[in-house]
């Protein structure tokens, strides 16, 4: 899971510290024709042995957000500063790559709280990782992408709301900030709906928000020099709390190859030799 978190002033500086969550590749939808996901020997989760790794797609919405949110500094006089962009990740080793392309993507350094897999946070674990965080660097703006893709949880960001008693706009689809006001479109399930909120805040991201951009090569070797510091849980006064217990990981059964039929009395007769009519 991905977050930015925002010092926003009307016209002083902020900073932006942005959380990633790396997942296997072959979760990310993109790369579901070339690698077919299998459930490790112990049935207890997929198998990510030998797997590259990649940021979750809702996660890169938020450090373009957050890169974005710098940006309109120098378009419009209104628009709030920030003074620097920090990736934070909670994840195995492999992370540290994540957070090398979140830097090639417009942050200035990364933090890395190394997790091993056989560790991994639950959601209600990494809310209480970002409020420690928040409340370290002195946050007043929280975006951090809806859910993860490989639970699809999608709780994180209102339980961190929660922990830290501010407002939230869920699955954002456009984000405004004018001086300590921000204006949200969120995607509904009738449609969209607007609602504006005083900071601090927490937002988190929709695929609409916006088009996350390349890390070009010059970026992608200066993010090699960018500083990139590594923690553990107990620097922040956290250990490993497991709340939920995963009893077993099965593949779907089979399915029978479909038939096709020539016209409607066709489907007809095969509906009834199923048993369907």
């Amino acid at each position: 899971m991905s977050f930015v978190l925002v010092k926003v002033t009307g016209v002083g500086t902020g900073t932006i510290y942005t959380l990633h969550h790396n997942m296997p590749r072959d979760a990310n939808a993109d790369n579901m024709k070339k690698v077919k996901p299998r459930v490790n020997r112990a049935q207890t989760a997929v198998e990510t042995a030998n797997v590259k790794h990649s940021m979750n797609p809702f996660d890169e919405l938020s450090i373009e957000e957050a890169v974005r949110i710098r940006e309109k500094k120098s378009h419009h006089a209104s628009a709030p500063a920030v003074e620097e962009i920090v990736a934070f990740s909670a994840g195995v080793p492999k992370s540290q790559d994540i957070l090398r392309t979140a830097m090639a993507m417009g942050a200035d350094r990364g933090i890395h709280v190394v997790v091993e897999e056989k560790d991994a946070l639950e959601p209600l674990g990494v809310a209480k990782l970002l409020r420690k965080v928040v409340d370290e660097q002195k946050s007043n703006l929280v975006i951090l992408g809806k859910q993860s893709i490989d639970d699809d949880a999608g709780q994180t960001g209102q339980m961190l709301a929660g922990l830290l008693n501010w407002p939230q706009a869920t699955q954002a689809s456009k984000v405004t900030i004018n001086d300590q006001t921000v204006e949200v479109v969120q995607e509904v399930d009738g449609g969209v709906q607007t609602i504006k909120a005083k900071l601090p805040m927490v937002i988190t991201t929709d695929l609409r928000l916006n088009e996350p951009r390349y890390a070009s090569l010059p970026n992608i070797m200066k993010a090699k020099k960018k500083p990139l510091e590594k923690k553990s849980l107990s620097d922040y006064g956290l250990d490993t709390e497991i709340r939920l217990k995963t009893l077993k990981v099965t593949e779907p059964p089979p399915r029978k190859g479909g038939v096709k039929v020539e016209d409607v009395d066709g489907m007809i007769s095969k509906l009834k030799e199923l048993g369907a009519l």
